[in-house]
């Protein structure tokens, strides 16, 4: 089977998490490329400063503080860099300047011949020829228990509304938002845990999710769960009063 992987250079949790799943993944899985766009966290593309400036108005000095100095450790420690996770399973890192849905990139995706796409921590929304590419369709990991918390930050909003149980959700991808059907789900207990310790345990398990998922697909197992609409919640980033209200609820960060 050959794959696609669909990601950001985000610098704090993911160049583990891909190791993990990278040696996780059985022998007839090969990962061809990897899309590696630059990192949005908001959702949208902003200036570092920006990104910056909106991290500490909204979260406060602390925060902004604690993971500055995270991003700049990263900088200088090669095993939080996503090419260098690539390099070591010799994954072919593929750069796309704009639109992942326009034709040019389109087109260098289908050269790959890939029989499945995987989403993980993708930040454009993909438009159906993209999601149509591969015969085996594609997938995406959402660190929430879905229908409810699609959107941003499921971490942050099922700590402020004091949640006792979250989750991973895999699913296929449609032409809506966190709304396709689902093939791997598995729930966490919260507990006394931060919202950083939280991050840290949902990436791990959404990788073994994956896995799974991509086992299944291998196996021609492929039975969904309902994404029911019905039941959806969705939510966007926070604001200064959500951060303040998250704290208020005895939630932490770190």
């Amino acid at each position: 089977m050959r794959i696609i992987i669909i990601t950001q250079d985000e610098p704090f949790y993911l160049a583990e998490n891909l190791d993990y799943f990278f040696s996780m993944l059985p022998d007839y899985a090969e990962v061809v490329g990897c899309v590696v766009a630059s990192a949005s966290p908001f959702g949208k593309k902003e200036s570092f400063v920006d990104k910056a400036l909106k991290t500490a108005r909204i979260f406060g000095i602390g925060f902004f503080i604690h993971y500055a100095l995270r991003f700049i450790k990263a900088k200088f420690d090669s095993s939080k860099k996503v090419h260098s996770v690539l390099e070591k399973y010799n994954v072919p890192a593929i750069l796309i300047e704009g639109s992942i849905n326009s034709e040019e990139s389109l087109d260098r995706l289908r050269a790959l011949a890939p029989d499945l796409l995987i989403s993980v921590l993708g930040n454009q929304i993909f438009k159906m020829p993209l999601i149509e590419l591969a015969p085996k369709g594609c997938l995406n990991l959402h660190t929430a228990l879905l229908p409810k918390y699609r959107g941003l930050m499921p971490s942050f909003w099922v700590l402020k509304n004091q949640e006792k149980e979250t989750g991973v959700s895999v699913f296929f991808v449609d032409k809506g938002v966190d709304s396709g059907p689902i093939l791997v789900q598995k729930r966490i207990e919260i507990g006394s845990m931060t919202q950083e310790q939280l991050i840290q345990f949902s990436k791990k398990l959404g990788m073994e999710a994956i896995v799974e998922a991509v086992d299944k697909i291998n196996n021609d197992d492929v039975e969904t769960m309902e994404n029911n609409a019905n039941d959806m919640t969705y939510f966007s980033f926070p604001t200064h009063e959500d951060v303040r209200e998250f704290r208020k609820n005895g939630a932490r960060f770190y």
